[in-house]
């Protein structure tokens, strides 16, 4: 195989394809994954692979199309199985500001005898991704081979880990580029990205929670149902059974927004404290994931099992069988306190009486942003202490003076940071409408 940059052969098929795409014909299988294949053998160059991104964010994918660069992702690695563990069952969340949904379900759903075997990425867009707040535990391996995720199944019932080169490189690499190519929010790039880490994993079944609103990929409630849709049936094609939760975002998850900070509200959450928001969705994803890997329960035994789960500890000693397995500081569990957090704090105050009628979440991740929570360039480091921190949800009453929210940071831009939050934060005379955070479940198989 030539490995060598700009081969006639891989160049000629990109551009071919990415001409294809803009005069609206359409490319089969091998095309696709010609593609993917050059680009990770090195054929072409991330200037070539970006201009097609590009084009597929342009342009778009027909569902086939879709379906055959998931399984492209797929068939660039290995594809993981698991016997004698029973129905596998994994989740994925297409992301929002305060997204900390995995770190609480993955070990409540193991605490109800469920397996769970999650891939995660980094951070698309200015948030961090689940292996950028999980990192901020000291020690803690997510590079794991395929061997070691096998073992950690059977070790502990859960395992969480970042992409490798084993599983789904093909995504990883172009996973990387969409971050800093301004091709993050296309459709059919994050129904393969997503599937096809879903189906190399060797997951039985998955719950996929499906964001909608300001601080979304997808804008609206009729997009997020056309994106569960398209990963349902890519799912159902390569035998992996699917159901989509939609959630609201357009306001943040819960009170905190940085790494550390958002490993600190998860385990507070598995501690039993109830997060308006976080609280709802965690709740429906885990009932969704649990009645997945037990179809023999009813739903209420499902619920049932996940409040027992948080209840009687029994989730959160999961989390630090798991922390320990995968070598990371199991004290940062025992006490929060010990995670990172920045060395600086300022306090954002409430210029006025009233009620907080809302707070857009692409500000508040903005403002994350400035103070170090996120990357402005692709592998660019990460201050897993900075955050910001609601003091005020929608809903809640302000005065004039109190706090709305604090921003911690070591070397950031607080200045920035707190024109962003204040621009977030909207105070009016009268309640806003109570929305539940779960608007709807999606289940077409």
């Amino acid at each position: 195989m030539n490995n060598d940059a700009n081969s006639p052969s891989a160049v000629r098929r990109i551009i071919d394809a990415i001409a294809d795409l803009r005069a609206g014909r359409p490319l089969d299988g091998p095309t696709i994954r010609g593609v993917v294949d050059d680009y990770l053998a090195g054929r072409v160059t991330d200037y070539q692979m970006s201009a097609w991104l590009a084009t597929v964010a342009c342009t778009g994918l027909r569902p086939d199309e879709t379906a055959a660069l998931a399984m492209a992702y797929v068939d660039s690695g290995r594809r993981l199985t698991h016997p004698g563990v029973g129905r596998v069952v994994d989740k994925h969340s297409t992301g929002g500001v305060g997204d900390k949904v995995s770190l609480f379900v993955v070990p409540v759903v193991a605490a109800c005898g469920v397996p769970v075997v999650k891939v995660s990425g980094r951070g698309l867009g200015f948030m961090g991704g689940t292996v950028d707040k999980l990192e901020s535990l000291a020690g803690l391996r997510l590079d794991l081979s395929a061997g070691e995720v096998a073992d950690a199944l059977k070790a502990v019932g859960m395992v969480i880990t970042g992409q490798s080169d084993e599983v789904v490189p093909g995504d990883r690499a172009t996973y990387a580029l969409r971050d800093v190519t301004g091709t993050v929010d296309s459709m059919p790039l994050i129904a393969a990205s997503v599937m096809s880490k879903k189906i190399a994993t060797g997951a039985d079944a998955v719950v996929l929670d499906v964001k909608c609103g300001e601080g979304a990929l997808v804008p609206d409630l009729d997009a997020a149902r056309t994106l569960a849709r398209l990963m349902i049936d890519i799912g159902r094609a390569a035998g992996v059974e699917c159901q989509a939760v939609l959630t609201d975002m357009n306001r943040p998850l819960g009170r905190a927004v940085g790494n550390a900070a958002e490993v600190r509200e998860a385990i507070s959450a598995l501690q039993g404290d109830i997060v308006p928001g976080y609280h709802e969705v965690c709740r429906q994803v885990a009932v969704l994931m649990v009645s997945l890997g037990r179809p023999n329960l009813s739903t209420g035994a499902c619920e049932e099992l996940v409040e027992h789960a948080v209840a009687s500890g029994a989730a959160l000693r999961i989390l630090r069988r798991w922390v320990e397995y995968q070598g990371g500081d199991i004290a940062q569990i025992d006490d929060p306190d010990l995670l990172p957090s920045g060395r600086h704090e300022a306090v954002v105050r409430a210029t006025e009486d009233g009620w907080v009628t809302g707070i857009g979440p692409t500000e508040i991740g903005k403002a994350a942003l400035w103070l170090g929570a996120g990357r402005f360039q692709h592998e660019a480091p990460l201050d897993h202490g900075a955050a910001v921190l609601l003091d005020r949800q929608v809903g809640e009453r302000v005065a004039a003076g109190e706090p709305l929210a604090r921003l911690v940071w070591n070397d950031g831009r607080p200045d920035e940071a707190e024109k962003a939050v204040r621009a977030a934060f909207r105070v009016g005379r009268q309640p806003p409408e109570e929305i539940n955070p779960v608007l709807d479940v999606v289940n077409v198989n």
